[in-house]
């Protein structure tokens, strides 16, 4: 019997400075929908506001052929420059009981390292690991990169 509960992580390397990437997360969430359209066609407050820890927002996204919505609960490190979503609800809970995606931007001294993971419980054996949405998460940061590239 594989374990409900785990952890799925990648690293990818990207060109523009973490701080860039902490900031639009952190103060101009609203912005990703027009700069990652093909993965995020929408995200609204429902309490608080874009930039204050606590507050709470509804993605719209694509993965593959799936459409749904992510209501998370955020948390900010300004330290670590990490973002933590804590799921609230939405269709990720068709499948897993937990689900709290995190994107951390490490700067190097050439471009930065995007640390993206999601620590996940799933409802029962038969549900995969959330690969595909480390991948949507990786989609999201590509795009993000390209855009601060070519501004």
């Amino acid at each position: 019997m594989a374990p409900l509960k785990g952890k799925v992580e990648t690293e990818i390397e990207i060109k523009a400075p973490a701080e860039k990437f902490y900031n639009i997360f952190n103060s101009r969430a609203h912005h990703v929908p027009n700069i990652s359209p093909g993965s995020i066609q929408g995200v609204q407050v429902h309490e608080g506001d874009w930039k204050t820890h606590g507050s709470i927002k509804s993605w719209n996204y694509t993965v593959g052929d799936e459409v749904g919505v992510f209501k998370e609960k955020v948390e900010y490190n300004d330290e670590n420059k990490s973002i933590t979503l804590n799921g609230v609800e939405g269709d990720v809970f068709k499948y897993f009981k937990s689900f709290k995606p995190v994107y951390q931007f490490t700067q190097k001294d050439e471009g930065s390292i995007a640390t993206l993971s999601i620590a996940y419980e799933k409802l029962n054996d038969n549900v995969a690991a959330p690969d595909k949405y480390v991948g949507l998460m990786v989609n999201i940061v590509k795009d993000l990169d390209a855009h601060f590239i070519k501004a």
